[in-house]
């Protein structure tokens, strides 16, 4: 029973004060500081793991070239990974180093500053760069024990013939792209293309992954012509050219006119100067791609917003690809608590791996050509669109294998 305060009974109040003057009565001394409390071990250093991106200058832009790449394009998303994964490492006694690496021109080229930042102890390396670097790098590490993210080079032969052990693609390939967008078309039975092509390689490689992903998926490209006007989206003042280029899409049938233009020099100029009202989609238009402004949703509206504090400006999708491979790194190293590139390289593609990336499902790789599994988002400049894979594709894996090249389709032998 419990009594007021200053009620206690009178053998309950003997026992504790006869408890308390104890030592004192018996002469016994208290007991060392030492045997009382043993002393807190020190605390283990966290182990480091150093991440290296490899990236080239931006050229400085023209003054009116509003859609230029900014200066720190895709270091801006390693630097909110690398502050991502120590949030996480301070719970996990791991920390993580970015070792910033810019090519400039007459400098040391891409394969000389790999192996330097390998020779330092980095043995993760992201590379923005073309495929060919990308290819020299991975060969030039081969034996380092390395392990290399692709950021930046959709290159379907990366993943292909010319596909190595030792890299891992985080950048979707073309035919991945090319998939989406006509994974969308299909859905809307925009069945019959135009598709225009532009004179650099990449176009000719991008228009060849629109040609598989038309016989993919049941499409039809009723037409296809060259791009012979020059760069006009990026042109100033009225030409003959113009009005020659208004009347290019006369006479044709079809639903959706496809350009490729990687470099982006005319795609824009062909929405809206087409003969017959009809949509523009491919590198410029309706683009399928892996980040852009407009997606909010899954908790991207909170990576944004991240980003925008961080860099003062808006994240591209190179930004979101550095920042997921950088991502990429620290959860297979929380997960298998070490920074040993031995360890982790083989357990990216083991299937218990996956890594969250605000795309509303857990992203992984593939084992036989080591490409991250991702959806991508159709957008146009202003607004979401779709997000493929569209519902209904499906897979006996997982649908996100219905994008890019399948198991076996793959000229990929990984030695």
């Amino acid at each position: 029973m419990l009594l007021p305060a200053g009620r206690m009974r009178a053998p309950a109040r003997s026992f504790i004060l006869a408890f308390i003057l104890a030592p004192a009565l018996t002469g016994a001394a208290a007991p060392p500081a030492a045997a009382q409390e043993p002393a807190a071990a020190p605390a283990a250093a966290p182990s480091e793991t150093r991440i290296g991106l490899i990236h080239r200058v931006q050229p400085q832009p023209s003054s009116y070239d509003a859609e230029a790449p900014p200066e720190d394009e895709g270091v801006a998303g390693a630097r909110m990974a690398i502050a991502d994964n120590n949030t996480t490492g301070r719970f996990t006694k791991q920390s993580y180093a970015l070792d910033e690496a810019a090519l400039t021109e007459g400098g040391p080229g891409a394969v000389e500053t790999a192996r330097a930042l390998v020779e330092k102890g980095t043995k993760f390396i992201i590379l923005a760069l073309p495929a060919d670097e990308v290819l020299a790098v991975a060969d030039a590490l081969k034996d380092t024990g390395a392990v290399i993210l692709n950021a930046a080079a959709p290159d379907d032969r990366l993943r292909g013939a010319d596909c190595r052990k030792n890299l891992f693609h985080v950048v979707p390939s073309r035919a991945m792209q090319t998939d989406a967008l006509a994974q969308y078309l299909t859905l809307m039975r925009w069945r019959k293309l135009f598709l225009i092509v532009g004179p650099n390689e990449a176009d000719r490689l991008y228009a060849e992954a629109l040609r598989n992903s038309a016989r993919k998926f049941g499409l039809k490209i009723t037409a296809e012509k060259p791009w012979t006007f020059g760069p006009l989206a990026k042109a100033r003042g009225d030409t003959p050219t113009r009005a020659e280029a208004m009347v290019f899409t006369r006479g044709l049938d079809y639903d959706m006119a496809v350009v490729a233009d990687e470099a982006g020099d005319w795609g824009d100029y062909v929405p809206y100067r087409t003969v017959d009202p009809r949509p523009v989609g491919g590198t410029q238009g309706l683009v399928a791609t892996t980040w852009s402004p407009v997606l909010e949703t899954w908790g991207a509206a909170q990576a944004q917003n991240r980003f925008r504090r961080l860099a003062g400006r808006l994240m591209r999708p190179l930004d979101y690809q550095v920042w997921t491979a950088v991502r990429i790194v620290g959860d297979a190293a929380t997960v298998r608590k070490t920074a040993d590139p031995a360890v982790l390289g083989p357990y990216l593609t083991d299937p218990a791996f996956s890594v969250p990336a605000y795309k509303g499902v857990s992203l992984s790789f593939r084992p036989w050509d080591q490409q991250l599994r991702q959806p991508l988002i159709v957008v146009q400049p202003k607004m979401l669109v779709s997000v493929a894979p569209e519902q209904g594709f499906l897979h006996q894996r997982t649908p996100l294998d219905t994008l890019g090249v399948d198991l076996p389709e793959t000229a990929c032998k990984l030695k």
